[in-house]
Parts: C-alpha cells; sequence; structure tokens
C-alpha cells in the first residue's frame, strides 16, 4: 500500500512544480506510524524508501521521453546531423540548435549533483529543513511570475529563441532542485520565463530539459534495487513504478494543457501554504 501510494504522490508532483522530492519526506513525515518508520529505515546500509523514490524517478522520466517521443527522436538525429556541420562551421538548423542547449543545460546539475549527493542526500530525512525550501519554492513561483509582468517586454515563444548562455543559466537554476523543496520543474520554468519565454515555451524548456537529468540521476542509483539483502522491495517497486507512470502521463498531459494560458500562481499558494505548515509543524 505504501509503495502505492508514494507512486500517486511522485507520478503527480514530478513534474508538477510542488517538488516530488519535497513531498516525498514530507508526506511520511505528516502521517507519522509506519510510514515515517519507512521513510527513516535501513537495510543492507540502503534506504529502501529513498530506493523506491529513485525507481519512481525512473519511471517518471521514462513515460516524459514517451510522451515527447517524436520531439526526442528528431533531437537525436539534429544532434549527430549537427556535428558535421560545427566542424565545418555550417549554420545548425532548428532542432540542432536546441538539442544542443538542452545539452548546454543539464550539464550544471549533472557536475553538481556528484559532487555534493551526499550532503543533499542528508536533508532528505529533515522535513524541517524541506517545508523551508518548500516555503522558498513557492516565494520563487510568485516572484517571477511578478518579474514577467512588470520587467519583461517581450515575450519569446520558442524556447530556440534562447541563446546558448541563457540556456546555461537556466540548467545552473535547474541545480537547486537538488534540495529537497525546490522544484526541478519550478525552478527550470521560473528561468525561462525569467528570461522572457512564454509560459508555454518555457514549460517546453522545462520538460525537455528534465528528461534526461531524471532518468540519468535514478538509472546511477538503479543497480542498488538488486542487492540481495534488499530484494523484498522489488515487488513493491515494480508496482509503484506502473502506478507512477501512469500518474505522470497524467499530469503532463495536464500541464501542457495548464501553462498555454495560465500561470504559476496556483502552485506558489499551495508551496507557500505547505511549505509555512510543515516549516511550523516540525521546527
Amino acid at each position: 500500500m505504501q509503495a502505492i501510494i508514494t507512486g500517486i504522490l511522485q507520478g503527480f508532483s514530478e513534474l508538477f512544480p510542488v517538488s516530488s522530492l519535497g513531498h516525498s519526506v514530507l508526506f511520511p513525515a505528516w502521517i507519522g506510524g509506519s510510514w515515517e518508520k519507512f521513510l527513516n529505515a535501513e537495510s543492507a546500509g540502503e534506504s529502501p524508501y529513498l530506493l523506491l523514490i529513485i525507481a519512481l524517478h525512473v519511471a517518471s522520466s521514462l513515460v516524459l521521453i514517451w510522451f515527447f517521443r517524436e520531439r526526442w527522436i528528431l533531437l537525436i538525429r539534429a544532434f549527430f546531423s549537427s556535428v558535421p556541420k560545427m566542424i565545418t562551421r555550417k549554420n545548425l538548423q532548428s532542432n540542432e540548435r536546441l538539442i544542443w542547449k538542452i545539452l548546454l543545460a543539464t550539464i550544471p546539475v549533472g557536475v553538481l549533483g556528484v559532487l555534493f549527493q551526499d550532503q543533499v542526500g542528508e536533508l532528505f530525512s529533515d522535513p524541517f529543513a524541506v517545508g523551508g525550501f518548500l516555503f522558498i519554492n513557492g516565494i520563487l513561483l510568485a516572484g517571477i511570475e511578478l518579474f514577467k509582468k512588470y520587467r519583461i517586454k517581450k515575450e519569446l515563444t520558442d524556447s530556440e529563441e534562447l541563446s546558448n548562455s541563457q540556456a546555461l543559466l537556466v540548467g545552473i537554476a535547474q541545480s537547486a532542485a537538488l534540495f529537497p523543496g525546490i522544484s526541478r520543474f519550478g525552478v527550470t520554468m521560473s528561468a525561462g520565463l525569467a528570461r522572457g519565454l512564454s509560459h508555454a515555451a518555457a514549460s517546453d524548456f522545462a520538460f525537455l530539459i528534465a528528461a534526461p537529468v531524471i532518468f540519468g540521476a535514478g538509472i546511477l542509483k538503479l543497480p542498488k534495487l538488486f542487492n540481495p539483502e534488499i530484494a523484498h522491495i522489488l515487488g513493491p517497486v515494480i508496482i509503484g513504478s506502473l502506478i507512477s507512470a501512469i500518474c505522470t502521463y497524467i499530469s503532463i498531459a495536464f500541464l501542457v494543457r495548464w501553462f498555454r494560458t495560465h500561470t504559476l500562481y496556483p502552485f506558489a499558494i499551495y508551496c507557500l501554504i505547505v511549505g509555512a505548515l510543515s516549516f511550523w509543524k516540525f521546527s
């Protein structure tokens, strides 16, 4: 049952700008009892709950890639066609430029994630800190909407219009999501909005750069699930992953439509309320 509920929670919160990892910490802490024990349990030197979350992240990333599979096929082809053009200094086409911007945006979080994974991992069992980060996430989402409204004069409708340096800055901003409570999708989309992208274009770029980061981070740790001493959690992990995949697909379809006409404000209000309550409860 815990795997099913966690799968639902992960699937719906992974790509909502509310931090799936933050909710994975706060939900068991709020419920308490066996949930809190599951959060803090260790087996063979590993956290079964953390390994479950990693598997659910991989499931979500695979669905994200599948949802945008036609785009990814074009982008992968564009990557291979762009290499000889870059060597001969020929002009790149739209998708050829975009794939390099996606790669640039994924480098910072990959490097910082490897360097600081142990320090950040210590926050995984600290709901007080997570509540604080979730509150900060709410401030960020609301603040960027105000910034966009009053400071951005010209709106860009295509993520390809970002410069390489702007794409790199978006990637650096994504690194903030290493802290549980800070939403990867939210901070990436916020950085895109700050660079002048429309909500639809910013969410589109956030979807594209989220897939390789989530998949890469999860796949590196997934082999730990096959440790014989924790083999008993494989069944729940598979069930939770299937549930997470279904919920992720529904959430992506919803968000793609949502950001065509709506803003981040509802998510900001939610993060401010839940973050403040959690910060107060676990202080």
